[in-house]
C-alpha cells in the first residue's frame, strides 16, 4: 500500500499556490499537482499563501506528508517564494525559464555549490509551473527549509558531499519506507518487470536515493532497482527468477553490514558497522592502537580516513577485503534459501562519491561505471 507523497510533490504544490497567488488568482487549501509521463494529478495540501515586498514575491507554505514514521522530511515545513522576471537585454529568456534556488535549509552540492535536487524533482516543477509562467517572464523560485539545516545533521548527507541542508531527491510520486514490506514488494515488481524485456541476466541492485542517484551518473547500460534496505531477501528473488548476475552498488556506510551477515539494513533493525570494520581489522593486523581508536568512532567514513592517516596501503586491503566478504557473505546467504550459482558483485563509493573497490566479481564490471 502507499505510504505517502515524496518530497518533490510537496515543494511543487507550494510553488504552484506562491505563483497563482502572484498572478492574482484566489487561494485555493490545495493543489493538483501534474505527475511527468503519467495521466495522473495528486492533491497536495497548502498550508497559506501571501504576498511579499510589495506585492512583488508571493510565498506558499505546506507541510509535507510522506506517511512514514521513520522518514526525516515527515511534516517538514516547506517555503517557495516566487517571483517573476521581465526578459529583457540584460535579463534574456532562459532554455527553461525557471531559476531554481537553494534557499536556507535547502542541501547543495559541496564541490559546486548547486541546488541538490533530482531531474525527477525538477521535472514536477517544470510540469506544474511552466504554462503558468506569464509570456515575457522568467520565474524565479526559492526553495526554503526553516527546520532543514537542523534536520540534515540526522544524515548521511554530508557523507555524500551535501551540505547546508537537506537535498530533494525523490525519484517517484509515491513514498515507502525502505523498511516496510511496501519496498520489497515494489522493489520485487520492478525486477519482475525487467526480465520480461529483453533482460541481459545483469541487473543492479542500489540502496535508496544517493546510491541511485549517483548510478544514474555513469553510463550503466543495466537494469538500475532501488532496493531499499532489503537485500537478503531480493538477492533471494533474483535467484529465484534466475537473474545470473547482481551487482551491489552501493556506499561503504550500507554495504558493510553484509560483510556481517545482516541482511537487512535499516539502522533500527541493526547496525554493527563498526564492529565489523573492526574485525575485519583485526584479520589485517592493524595495530591494537590504532583498533582502539576505530572501535570509538560513530560512522565509517571517519574510519575511513583514521586508516588512510595510519597507512594507506593497509586502509586499501581492508576496504578490498570488506568488498570480498560482502560478496562471500551474500553468496552464503542466498545459497541458505535457494540453490544457485548466481553471481554477486560488489561495487563500492566513499563518502566522497567516489568509486573505491570491488570484490573479485565486482571488478569485471567495474567499467560499466564510467562517464562520458
Amino acid at each position: 500500500m502507499k505510504k505517502g507523497f515524496s518530497l518533490p510533490l510537496w515543494v511543487a504544490g507550494a510553488a504552484k499556490s506562491a505563483l497563482k497567488k502572484l498572478l492574482g488568482l484566489p487561494f485555493e487549501n490545495y493543489e493538483l499537482i501534474k505527475i511527468p509521463n503519467q495521466n495522473k494529478e495528486i492533491k497536495i495540501e497548502i498550508h497559506s499563501v501571501g504576498l511579499l515586498k510589495n506585492e512583488s514575491h508571493a510565498l506558499g507554505i505546506t507541510f509535507a506528508k510522506s506517511g512514514l514514521d521513520l522518514d526525516i522530511t515527515q511534516n517538514l515545513e516547506i517555503w517557495t517564494i516566487a517571483s517573476l522576471e521581465k526578459i529583457s537585454f540584460n535579463n534574456p529568456v532562459q532554455s527553461i525559464p525557471i531559476n531554481i534556488i537553494a534557499g536556507f535549509g535547502v542541501g547543495i552540492k559541496e564541490d559546486t555549490s548547486e541546488i541538490c535536487i533530482s531531474t525527477f524533482a525538477r521535472e514536477v516543477l517544470y510540469e506544474n509551473l511552466l504554462d503558468n509562467i506569464p509570456e515575457g517572464f522568467n520565474l524565479k523560485l526559492e526553495i526554503i527549509f526553516p527546520n532543514g539545516k537542523f534536520l540534515a545533521e540526522r544524515t548521511s548527507n554530508k557523507s555524500f558531499g551535501i551540505v547546508d541542508g537537506l537535498s530533494i531527491i525523490g525519484t517517484s510520486a509515491e513514498t515507502y519506507s525502505s523498511a516496510s514490506p511496501d519496498q520489497l514488494k515494489e522493489a520485487k515488481n520492478n525486477l519482475a518487470k525487467f526480465i520480461q524485456n529483453d533482460f541481459k541476466g545483469e541487473v543492479v541492485f542500489v540502496i535508496g536515493e544517493n546510491g541511485l542517484n549517483l548510478a544514474k551518473t555513469y553510463n550503466v547500460n543495466l537494469p538500475i532497482i532501488k532496493i531499499g534496505n532489503w537485500i537478503g531477501p531480493l538477492l533471494v528473488d533474483a535467484a529465484i527468477k534466475k537473474v545470473k548476475t547482481v551487482i551491489l552498488f552501493g556506499y561503504h556506510g550500507k554495504l558493510i553490514k553484509l560483510a556481517g551477515g545482516i541482511f537487512h539494513t535499516h539502522n533500527h533493525l541493526a547496525d554493527g558497522r563498526i564492529e565489523i570494520l573492526v574485525y575485519l581489522a583485526v584479520q589485517e593486523k592493524v595495530p591494537p592502537e590504532i583498533i582502539v581508536k576505530l572501535s570509538q568512532l560513530d560512522n565509517i567514513e571517519n574510519a575511513l580516513l583514521l586508516l588512510e592517516r595510519f597507512n594507506k596501503s593497509t586502509a586499501d586491503k581492508l576496504f578490498k577485503n570488506l568488498s570480498n566478504t560482502i560478496e562471500k557473505r551474500s553468496f552464503t546467504y542466498v545459497n541458505r534459501y535457494v540453490k544457485t550459482d548466481m553471481e554477486i558483485a560488489s561495487i563500492i563509493f566513499d563518502g566522497k562519491r567516489k568509486i573505491r573497490w570491488h570484490g573479485s566479481y565486482g571488478k569485471k564490471y567495474i567499467s560499466y561505471f564510467q562517464c562520458d
